[in-house]
């Protein structure tokens, strides 16, 4: 705060001599730590009731069994050979075969697609780990999931009033093994993250040069069907495997119509969609199109999301297997070394490359867990301006009573001291608001003059870090009139927010907005929630409301403001308590 220093700023002390460290983490939540918290394996609901997926194993080799059981039956009928003969499953008939092998682009690009997928994949499992619950409502409202990794909300504490016991998203996370997820402790999010997005974009890159190399060369007849009859070669194949009695591997040229088909679902609708899913929770694509509600909303996103990851590592495990089933040698020859042979170098070529994988697996959680820091710092430089670049535009979608969620997550340490619950006490009366830094009026607003000031209403998507959201009707006063009334220095770049409360580390908890966001219509300083004062677990008096950024910026239980040039001087200088304790970023539109 400006001037000299203030009880306010004593209190920041402490945290600003903690939030400089920046060693290893300390964890414990999954060896020997709080088994509660620990993640389970999925669960999903059919109907009213849930099922592990560890039941999957028995079915599936049982189903597995019975279908080739079936098969070897059927294929002494008829019927069946003269099936198999009209459609052999490597015939000409539904693709051109390819004459130019596998070009060094294409391997090279295999073997990328393979290793940034493996990150993707592990540092996707840790996000969905730190919401460990996927629905199709917009609202995420706890028993209509349909798949979670840990038991239910406990019914005792979903009551948002009683901020005291209430159970919070965060309560809801849980840890995973530090080589599943990366890196596996509970509320690692903001890392796994970094992990998330910069492999994302390098895995993004690497296929549009893909799509570009594809189809500026024969590569895409391997991929890409010229008939119907695809199909029942695709049926053939399937029957042959089951069969047990392989088709013929002529995979330099052409690829089987299963195989084909595999391919064309991974290439031209997985990975698509897979991008399509990720923008679609973004808060500044969802203000910007209104896919806070129906069809598009987020959870939906975020369901179809995962069932992509799926997919691809249904893909990957089937895909490895038949490397193995099919002519080891020969199958990595053409991957490797581009050629239709035997040579042993291909397989010593495919050892060095899974070598590679595997070192950075296993290195990746410790990496992390030893330098956070620069986990940080490389992501935010990997995608940083990418995020900068969704806020060009205006987004300002809003929604209808229809679409306001009938339950909405609390999160947050509330206030504990004594100053907070006299005030509460009260009734907000001698509440006020102090607002100065670079300012050419410094001000303290009453609870009383902050409801006088023009009232903005409002109906708006919340999206949280963690992966639930909820739509709410929001009531208080727009920040453009806060703005106004203190008149901002040029030199004002950031907005600083500080709680009343303490951070889960200890320390105020305290974040920072670029001075842009304080002129959109639907930055607000918010004292209702639908259309009642604001209670205790969501942020009363005041929160923030600042609709483009994710849900851990809406600072609550708001005690003070300050306009400041840089963000340098406070905590570990990241821009926020989060993104000092839990490395997020401190432009988080996405």
């Amino acid at each position: 705060m400006s001037g000299d220093k203030d009880p306010l700023e004593d209190s920041l002390q402490p945290y600003y001599n903690q939030g400089n460290y920046n060693g290893p983490i300390v964890v414990d939540d999954w060896a020997g730590g709080i088994t509660e918290n620990r993640a389970r394996l999925p669960s999903v609901r059919i109907r009213r009731r849930w099922f592990s997926t560890l039941w999957l194993v028995p079915l599936g080799v049982l189903a597995l069994a019975v279908s080739i059981a079936v098969v070897r039956e059927l294929s002494h009928q008829t019927w069946y050979q003269d099936f198999i003969f009209q459609y052999p499953g490597t015939s000409s008939d539904y693709v051109t075969p390819v004459e130019s092998g596998f070009p060094w682009w294409l391997r090279w690009q295999h073997f990328f697609n393979l290793f940034f997928m493996v990150f993707i994949i592990r540092a996707g499992l840790q996000i969905l780990a730190d919401h460990p619950r996927l629905y199709l409502d917009s609202g995420s409202k706890p028993d209509t999931e349909w798949l979670r990794l840990r038991g239910p909300v406990p019914a005792d504490r979903r009551d948002s009033a009683d901020a005291a016991t209430v159970w919070t998203a965060k309560d809801d996370s849980v840890a995973l093994p530090a080589q599943v997820g990366i890196p596996g402790f509970r509320h690692s999010i903001g890392l796994a993250r970094w992990w998330h997005f910069s492999f994302d974009l390098l895995w993004l890159i690497n296929g549009v040069i893909f799509f570009i190399l594809i189809f500026s060369s024969d590569q895409w007849r391997r991929l890409v069907p010229t008939s119907l009859d695809v199909f029942p070669n695709a049926v053939s194949t399937a029957f042959q495997y089951l069969s047990l009695q392989l088709p013929e591997n002529a995979g330099f040229s052409t690829y089987n119509a299963l195989q084909l088909l595999a391919y064309f679902v991974t290439v031209f609708i997985a990975a698509p969609l897979a991008m399509i899913t990720g923008l679609l929770q973004a808060p500044a694509i969802s203000a910007r199109f209104g896919t806070g509600a129906g069809l598009l909303n987020r959870q939906v996103a975020r369901s179809i999301h995962f069932l992509v990851m799926i997919w691809m590592l249904i893909f990957i495990v089937i895909h490895t297997a038949m490397i193995f089933i099919t002519g080891f040698v020969g199958n990595v020859n053409h991957i490797t070394l581009g050629t239709d042979t035997t040579s042993g170098l291909g397989v010593w070529l495919y050892v060095l490359w899974m070598a590679v994988v595997v070192v950075f697996w296993i290195a990746a959680s410790p990496l992390t867990i030893r330098y956070p820091r620069k986990v940080q710092h490389a992501g935010r430089f990997m995608v940083g301006r990418i995020k900068f670049l969704m806020e060009w535009w205006n987004p300002k979608a809003t929604y209808t009573k229809k679409d306001i969620s009938p339950f909405f997550w609390p999160n947050g340490e509330r206030p504990e001291t004594e100053d907070y619950e006299a005030l509460k006490a009260d009734g907000w009366t001698n509440y006020s608001l102090r607002i100065d830094g670079l300012v050419d009026v410094p001000t303290e607003l009453s609870y009383a003059q902050l409801l006088a000031l023009p009232k903005s209403e409002q109906i708006t998507a919340h999206y949280c870090i963690q992966g639930w959201s909820g739509i709410a009707e929001w009531a208080g006063v727009r920040m453009s009139e806060i703005l106004d009334i203190v008149k901002p220095q040029p030199e004002a770049k950031w907005v600083v927010f500080y709680s009343f409360a303490q951070g889960p580390e200890g320390g105020r908890y305290y974040d920072c907005h670029p001075i842009a966001n304080m002129r959109h219509e639907h930055t607000i300083l918010a004292y209702e929630m639908n259309g009642e004062p604001l209670n205790e677990s969501h942020g009363a008096p005041l929160r923030l409301r600042d609709e483009i950024e994710l849900g851990f910026k809406q600072v609550k239980w708001i005690e003070a403001i300050e306009f400041v040039e840089s963000f340098e001087h406070l905590g570990a200088g990241q821009g926020g308590y989060n993104e000092d304790q839990e490395f997020y970023g401190y432009r988080m539109p996405i």
